[in-house]
Formats: C-alpha cells, sequence, structure tokens
C-alpha cells in the first residue's frame, strides 16, 4: 500500500540521513555532503515557507522517499516538483510513478495551478523517461548547467499544463491501476 503523509517536525533526522545518502545526493543540485547545520536551516525554512510544500512517501507502512512542491505561485498558476526514493530497493517498482500521479492530481485538482514544471539532471534518463510518460514535455535544456563531480551537466527542463493532464488523467489512472501501482 502506498500513501502520502505529510513532514513534520519529527522527520528530520530521517529526511537529513537520506539526504546525505550518495545514492540519494547523485540525483540532487547539491554538490557537496550536506552537514547537519546546513540540512537544519533548510528543514526549518521548508516547514515554514508557504511556497512549498512537503509529504513523505510512504509504502507498506514505511518511510520511503520524499516529494515536495516549490515556487507555489498562485498569481502565475504554477509550481515546481521533485521526488526521490531513498529507499534503492524500491526504485523501479512503482513508486515514483505512485509519487507522479499524486502530484500532478494535487497540483491540478487541488491547488488548480495552471502548470507544473520541474528539472531533471541529464543523466537521469530513467525520471526524464518517466516524465514523458506522464505527458510532460520538455521544454528546454540548460546545457552544462550544474557541476557534480568535477564535471558539467545539462538540465532538463520540463512542463505539463493542467489542460494536458486532465485530457490524459483517466488513462493514467487506469494504466497505473492495471499495474497495481496504487495498491
Amino acid at each position: 500500500m502506498k500513501a502520502l503523509r505529510s513532514v513534520t517536525a519529527a522527520d528530520s533526522d530521517m529526511l537529513f540521513e537520506w539526504r546525505t545518502k550518495p545514492e540519494v545526493a547523485e540525483y540532487m543540485y547539491t554538490d557537496h555532503v550536506i552537514q547537519r547545520i546546513e540540512h537544519d536551516a533548510w528543514f526549518a525554512k521548508a516547514l515554514d515557507d508557504k511556497s512549498r510544500a512537503y509529504w513523505i512517501i510512504v509504502v507498506d507502512d514505511r518511510d520511503v522517499g520524499l516529494l515536495n512542491l516549490v515556487d507555489i505561485d498562485q498569481h502565475n498558476s504554477r509550481c515546481s516538483w521533485a521526488f526521490y526514493i531513498a529507499d534503492s530497493q524500491l526504485r523501479g517498482r512503482g513508486v515514483g510513478a505512485y509519487a507522479e500521479f499524486e502530484a500532478l492530481r494535487y497540483v491540478f485538482e487541488e491547488l488548480e495551478l495552471n502548470k507544473l514544471c520541474c528539472e531533471v539532471l541529464g543523466f537521469n534518463a530513467a525520471v526524464q523517461k518517466m516524465h514523458g510518460r506522464f505527458g510532460f514535455t520538455q521544454e528546454g535544456l540548460l546545457r552544462q548547467h550544474m557541476m557534480k563531480d568535477g564535471s558539467y551537466h545539462d538540465v532538463a527542463v520540463f512542463g505539463l499544463l493542467r489542460s494536458e493532464w486532465m485530457e490524459r488523467r483517466d488513462a493514467l489512472e487506469a494504466d497505473l491501476s492495471r499495474k497495481r501501482v496504487f495498491d
């Protein structure tokens, strides 16, 4: 069973552990080992910032990842999002698809925003492909945009409009249900 729950103050230690795992940090923009003081400052701001929202991804009553919205902008009716699965054994098993569907549903049906954006490091082909399956359009490529491990990396910029989501929603939900992603 998969679910999302809101991040609470009690999640700080767990999130610090996740954010410093090499297999999670590899796909983050941060190019250094996050120190505890840096994490604590980020976490305090994250919980207090109304332009952000954070959820823990839960599988079978076990916390396994983070989903977040940032730059929630009601005036321009858009925001950006990201997620990660901290439990590497669950990657490729539908948890990311579940998280993506729930993020889209929340942004377009509850917040009623017009656009959801995201950025993906160029070497993260699996997530780029998943975004494409959900209807995201690659709107740009930021060449050599991020430095990680001493090398520059491209960043792919994606966007999805509410109208595109509404056209695809039912088919996506049916497909994910067949694949038992919601179980």
